[in-house]
């Protein structure tokens, strides 16, 4: 890595830095894994845990054990070939401690080791070797058992033959640098669905989780594939039609599976995977299978009289709605965007899945008219909401049914017309409202009072959804637009920051604004713009200071602090209204003094399973989930 240092001084050829070895991902670990938060921390993880698939998908694994031990590291161990230790020729080093220590050194530059790989740049181990604090190898090949260790990216010794072992395979044990990471846990659920999605996704494999810190084991097979996925995805939905349909085919040199299946529900849930790499921002196969799923269910339709010309076609939105479906493709050689491979560049295989989709659904269907139809009369319905949507939107606009310059009539707007420094608060009920408009900073602090609880749009199509006063008031102050209107660069406030009360109606009022945003807005969390207020549950007074707790512990440790409960009294705070408007504004509102929780969707499958569960029509899954997590609940209101 080249690095130009450049101060008011000279600037010649002393100025040009070149960093050697690791030395490039210690200075500059974003570029390698995204970023340094818990996401990236994870990302770590899911390197190493992809070297294990690559083998899988080579025929040579089997097995696949994880653990997160109680010192902070994480170990990843497989049945596979084992990386080979043998003198690189090259190099006249180890092999191992080369794919360890030297940047672009693997063997996923040919075709002859692994025909197809997550892995193709050759820095996954390398990166997590120099962002390690300490890293040890241990490779079981030809009867021996192999060790080497290494410190942030540095070996520390030679490799040593540690003594016999039967079979073949690798074992990676890392700890994180915290000197690299603003945290250094890892999180077990996050490490969890990532490995149950693998095992869905290679249904040959069989993975071992532990996690040591609290004693939990789980093992997971899925030995029905993607198939297995999407029921599982649609466990607390009612689904149209039983079974999920799967397809496979080959197309050129790129393997192509889709599963699907449609609920009874509004929203569209597409996982797109490449050599199992979850690309979450989608790409060319996603955009093949979209094409090809409204190009074939128009064609269906048309044959059989169930839309009459082209002025009735169904539209691509209206053709996904309900839509449940993981789509992976193998591609020898594909071009991701970036190393944490959000999104698929090649071109060709856009036109490879299209092809691959419209044949088989379309034999599919031919083969099942029930499911067929089901899924026309459901796209039908979908395109009459779109219509009724539209005309909504076009009413709102034509009529002005808000308030004062096109705004809503209850927005206290803030005086800066710069949305990269404008905040808009959503606050529930008058009161509160009242209380932030008062303690609010005007120049660039908007606060939007919300009356009541908004339409749970879980169970809304856009069109009701659009009929909703408050929903239509909170959409015209934020500026995007929604659906095929959205345009994030109307957005009139960089932070929107929902700031409800500490009790039950405030946590539904706040999953009701996220369950919004996610499902109609994405944008807004995906770019980072939606924030969680974090209000303080107590205040502590002693003398004339008071002293604010945002948890039971931090009140218990403030009143240690203070000597104890002598001369102490403590207000506890259950609703917004109930501070004053300079309390507010010190502990809540106020940049620097106050603590906002960012919105983000981490795991985009979890997400959308969780809000079916807590906002869906299905009653039983949601009493499950609150029967196992009864015990987590961390603010009670009885």
């Amino acid at each position: 890595m080249v690095q130009e240092v450049i101060s008011a001084g000279t600037y010649d050829a002393s100025s040009i830095q070149v960093l050697e070895g690791l030395a490039a991902v210690r200075k500059r670990p974003s570029m390698y894994i995204g970023s340094t938060d818990t996401r990236g921390l994870h990302h770590l993880v899911w390197e190493v845990v992809d070297n294990s698939i690559d083998e899988v998908l080579a025929g040579t694994c089997t097995e696949i054990w994880v653990a997160l031990y109680k010192d902070g590291s994480c170990g990843v161990t497989d049945n596979g070939r084992g990386i080979p230790v043998e003198t690189h020729p090259k190099y006249q080093r180890p092999t191992l401690e080369i794919v360890m220590t030297i940047l672009h050194a693997g063997s996923k530059f040919d075709r002859n080791t692994y025909r197809v790989s997550g892995g193709l740049h050759g820095v996954g181990l390398h990166v997590v070797n120099a962002l390690s604090e300490w890293l040890e190898a241990r490779v079981k090949r030809s009867g021996q058992l192999y060790e080497q260790r290494f410190e942030r990216g540095t070996v520390t010794g030679p490799l040593r033959v540690a003594g016999p072992a039967e079979g073949t395979g690798t074992e990676i044990r890392f700890r994180p640098d915290p000197t690299i990471f603003e945290t250094t846990e890892f999180d077990r659920d996050t490490v969890e669905r990532r490995l149950k999605e693998l095992s869905f996704l290679n249904p040959q494999v069989t993975i071992h989780f532990d996690d040591e810190r609290d004693g939990s084991s789980t093992t997971f097979h899925h030995a029905g594939g993607i198939a297995e996925f999407v029921a599982d995805l649609n466990a607390s939905h009612q689904v149209l039609f039983p079974e999920p349909v799967y397809l496979h085919a080959k197309r050129n040199s790129t393997d192509i599976e889709v599963a699907l299946q449609y609920n009874d529900g509004y929203n569209e849930n597409v996982l797109a995977f490449v050599n199992n790499i979850n690309t979450t921002d989608g790409g060319t196969h996603v955009v093949g299978f979209r094409s090809a799923l409204t190009r074939t269910l128009n064609d269906y339709a048309r044959e059989r009289n169930l839309v009459k010309n082209d002025k009735e076609a169904l539209t691509g939105e209206d053709v996904r709605e309900g839509l449940t479906c993981v789509l992976s493709v193998k591609v020898l050689e594909p071009q991701f965007e970036g190393q944490t491979k959000a999104r698929l560049g090649n071109s060709e295989v856009k036109g490879h899945v299209e092809a691959a989709v419209n044949e088989k659904l379309a034999e599919f269907l031919e083969e099942h008219p029930a499911v067929g139809q089901s899924l026309i009369v459901k796209a039908v319905q979908a395109a009459q909401a779109r219509e009724a949507a539209r005309k909504a939107r076009e009413l709102t606009r034509r009529k002005g049914l808000l308030e004062g310059g096109g705004l809503p009539g209850k927005l206290a707007d803030c005086h800066s017309r710069d949305p990269t420094v404008s905040e808009l608060f959503l606050v529930e009920g008058d009161s509160a409202g009242g209380t932030a408009k008062q303690g609010r900073d005007r120049e660039f602090q908007a606060v939007l009072p919300l009356r009541g609880k908004i339409l749970n749009v879980e169970k809304a199509r856009l069109d009701r959804m659009l009929q909703n006063e408050a929903i239509r008031a909170l959409l015209t102050a934020i500026g995007t637009g929604i659906g095929d209107d959205f345009d994030l660069t109307k957005l009139r406030y960089h932070k929107i920051i929902l700031m409800t009360d500490a009790d039950v109606d405030g946590s539904h009022i706040r999953t009701l604004l996220l369950t919004l945003f996610y499902r109609k807005v994405p944008g807004l969390i995906r770019e980072g713009h939606v924030f969680i207020a974090q209000a303080p549950l107590y205040g502590v007074r002693k003398g004339g200071s008071v002293t604010y707790a945002y948890s039971d512990e931090e009140r218990d440790r403030v009143v240690a602090g203070l000597g104890g409960m002598k001369g102490v009294t403590i207000q506890r705070y259950k609703g917004l209204g109930e501070m004053t408007a300079e309390q507010l504004d010190e502990t809540t509102m106020k940049p620097g003094r106050r603590k906002l929780l960012r919105a983000t969707v981490e795991d985009a499958q979890e997400a959308d399973r969780l809000l079916s569960v807590l906002m869906g029509e299905e009653v039983e899954p949601r009493r499950q989930y609150i029967e196992a997590h009864a015990l987590e609940v961390t603010n009670l209101d009885i």
